[in-house]
């Protein structure tokens, strides 16, 4: 049931909101940065085609709007906690350099915000992270359907 009523509020104009915690300096950054630029883009043009025709079925296949967030800080201890669940716990020590656990990467952090591992590119809605700049995984974050 709250899956349709998802689906109602997409459909009502609600974006997903993708954030990128970028490092301005780093090139993989930049590169996954110029690659979220014009997806975001590209989604904004073909949602605007979709709502002039008469194809339903392609906001099934592709996300048809998001909002990118771009974010040169870290995340918030919340934030962060969710990344890690997103991604698994095995993950935590790419998210944040040296890390093994949750609670070991929110010191570590505090201590030294330079450990925090960008780009990572977050799909808040969805619950799915991207570590680093992997294209493809990125691509197939942007265009996999949102869950019903």
């Amino acid at each position: 049931m709250f899956g349709a009523l998802k689906g109602l509020f997409k459909e009502a104009g609600v974006k997903d909101v993708i954030t990128l915690f970028h490092a301005p300096k780093n090139p993989a950054s930049i590169r996954v940065h110029t690659l979220l630029k014009q997806n975001a883009a590209a989604a904004q043009t073909t949602a605007t085609l979709d709502q002039a025709s008469s194809h339903p079925q392609q906001s099934k296949v592709e996300r048809t709007d998001f909002e990118l967030d771009v974010q040169e800080g870290i995340p918030t201890n919340d934030q962060l906690t969710n990344i890690f669940e997103y991604l698994g716990q095995d993950k935590i020590g790419s998210i944040v350099e040296g890390a093994s656990s949750t609670t070991e990467a929110l010191r570590k952090l505090k201590e030294d915000g330079s450990l925090f591992q960008r780009p990572l590119v977050v799909d808040w809605g969805n619950g799915r992270a991207v570590t680093g700049d992997n294209e493809s995984e990125i691509l197939k974050l942007l265009q996999t359907p949102p869950k019903a």
